[in-house]
């Protein structure tokens, strides 16, 4: 199955984390990781209850850290665009839509769950891969979030063991980057570049790259590239010089 890690965004309450703790692991996860977390003490552990070990073995990472560790990010959060022109928070899914997304591979998946103050950032947003959105109430759709951790666990609990390997996360972003370039090559307007980059990061994330694939679409910018220089020879030779 996926190495599924649940990820907690700067948590402000002690008590959330135990919980949360106890959750994870009355479906059966362990991998807990906090990204710069209140102080956790007494509270926490009793709140954890027979989590302990799960909360004890706790890692603490940086968002950086994160992202370069974990080959697929899942962003979960409450809010989410009404409108495929806000393409930040789209496209989105259920925790049970997830499950099937992440189920046939063999890779590290992380699950973002944002403060309960405020969530996950725009910018965080955009990072992730997929975005997942509880289908709550519209009269008070904002969970717990301990709560909506033991949904998400719920929904992706025993699943079966993935089929594939995804490519690691720096070689995603080195296609990114590639794209971007890209971009430059066939004079793509600025003010949609960051739009267009953040709908391939969707695109491509929630199709699940193997290392193969990355290197195929690597070879297809390559020779696309290689076309326009043989083109314009001008522009062969400055990228020669």
């Amino acid at each position: 199955m996926p190495e599924i890690a649940i990820v907690l965004v700067e948590p402000l309450h002690e008590g959330n984390v135990g919980f949360a703790a106890r959750v994870m692991k009355n479906f059966g996860f362990s991998d807990l990781v906090l990204v710069d977390p209140c102080p956790l003490g007494d509270l926490a552990l009793a709140c954890a209850m027979h989590a302990s070990d799960v909360l004890e073995n706790a890692r603490n990472l940086t968002m950086e850290e994160v992202f370069s560790e974990y080959q697929l990010i899942v962003a979960a959060t409450g809010a989410y665009s009404k409108s495929v022109c806000r393409s930040t928070r789209m496209p989105y899914y259920s925790p049970r839509e997830i499950r099937e997304q992440i189920r046939t591979v063999d890779g590290r998946v992380a699950i973002l769950f944002g403060r309960e103050n405020r969530g996950l950032s725009n910018e965080e947003v955009r990072r992730c891969d997929l975005i997942c959105t509880i289908p709550a109430s519209p009269d008070y759709p904002i969970l717990n979030i301990s709560h909506a951790v033991g949904i998400v666990c719920y929904e992706l609990a025993d699943l079966p063991r993935g089929l594939y390997q995804l490519a690691e996360r720096e070689e995603m972003e080195r296609l990114y980057e590639h794209l971007d370039t890209f971009l430059d090559r066939i004079d793509h307007p600025d003010f949609k570049r960051r739009n267009t980059l953040l709908m391939a990061r969707r695109i491509l994330g929630r199709t699940r790259l193997t290392t193969r694939e990355v290197s195929t679409i690597h070879g297809i910018l390559r020779r696309a590239e290689w076309h326009m220089e043989e083109e314009n020879p001008e522009e062969k030779k400055g990228v020669e010089e």
